[in-house]
């Protein structure tokens, strides 16, 4: 176990209206200080198809996505004592700012990645007042989940009013 902190902050833009959240950046993504970059994560594919749209490849293709569908992404936990990249073994939570964030952009809907970030938001944050769904991991260790399950499951909570 290692204490370790998030290493890059919120991306957003003042056009910003659902934020996704997840617990804590893999290594992968600390690596690259950016969400979702282990390749096997479904992440980036689950939202091409929510939103009809290419797969993006490059972080700048992702920015540009994220962008144009009004995306914000960050995670529940700041810092914490964490083995590699199991969720499982996190301890020690600091948490994210997401009230701040929620002041300075217009967000509509909140939608939790996986059981660990529901599971830090619900209890670092228990009444926030944006809508808020959680959703199945995109991560290679819910392999129980096949893309089309996964993109339905997505899709209901991100589009529902």
């Amino acid at each position: 176990m290692e204490r370790v902190g998030h290493g890059f902050g919120p991306f957003y833009d003042g056009n910003s209206k659902i934020l996704i959240l997840g617990s804590f950046p893999s290594v992968r993504s600390r690596e690259a200080s950016f969400y979702y970059a282990h390749p096997q994560n479904r992440f980036w594919r689950v939202l091409a198809l929510l939103f009809d749209d290419d797969v993006p490849e490059t972080l700048f293709e992702k920015h540009c996505f994220l962008h144009s569908h009004g995306v914000a992404l960050w995670d529940v936990v700041e810092s914490c004592e964490i083995k590699g990249s199991s969720d499982s073994s996190i301890r020690g939570v600091v948490p994210t700012d997401i009230s701040q964030l929620c002041r300075e952009i217009p967000i509509q809907r909140i939608i939790l990645n996986g059981r660990t970030a529901e599971r830090y938001f619900r209890r670092f944050f228990p009444d926030f007042d944006v809508p808020t769904s959680a959703v199945p991991s995109t991560s290679p260790a819910n392999a129980a989940w096949s893309l089309d399950m996964l993109a339905d499951a997505w899709r209901s909570a991100i589009f529902s009013s």
